[in-house]
């Protein structure tokens, strides 16, 4: 029996290291890094207040913006058909991950209308402080969402 023995070039030199060829990621737009910037700004808003009037108005456009800047990034256009589609029912559908924030800001739009309209009675301390503890939850979730570059 008779073994033989070859040698190969496929193992890579030392001063060579070897790199995976993977593209990096394209950088945030300044249009999501602006709306990351102002859920920031609305963030800090609705802390600076106690009126839960105008805490809650700061937090859910806090959330809304958050939810803009992943769609700045994900989207991508496409032709209109049918009916308007507003940015958390677009979040679900973008980021399916996001779909139960989505959900949960969708349920909070109407009561953010009626503070600003000033009805009172459908919006308490507590309710605007719950808001705002959630913007702040999503908000961070998608700060870790969306590349920071």
């Amino acid at each position: 029996m008779t073994i033989t023995t070859t040698t190969t070039s496929a193992v890579p030199s030392p001063r060579a290291p070897e790199r995976a060829a993977r593209p990096l990621p394209a950088p945030t737009s300044r249009a999501a890094l602006a709306l990351l910037r102002q859920a920031a700004d609305g963030l800090a808003e609705a802390h600076r207040t106690d009126d839960p009037m105008a805490r809650y108005p700061a937090a859910y456009l806090a959330a809304l913006r958050a939810g803009a800047a992943v769609l700045a990034v994900r989207a991508r256009p496409q032709p209109r058909r049918g009916a308007t589609r507003n940015v958390w029912q677009l979040l679900s559908d973008v980021a399916p991950e996001l779909g139960e924030w989505a959900a949960f800001f969708a349920s909070c739009s109407d009561t953010r209308v009626a503070a600003e309209a000033g009805i009172s009675r459908l919006v308490g301390r507590r309710d605007a402080d719950d808001l705002l503890r959630q913007a702040e939850q999503f908000v961070g979730i998608v700060r870790t969402a969306v590349p920071l570059r």
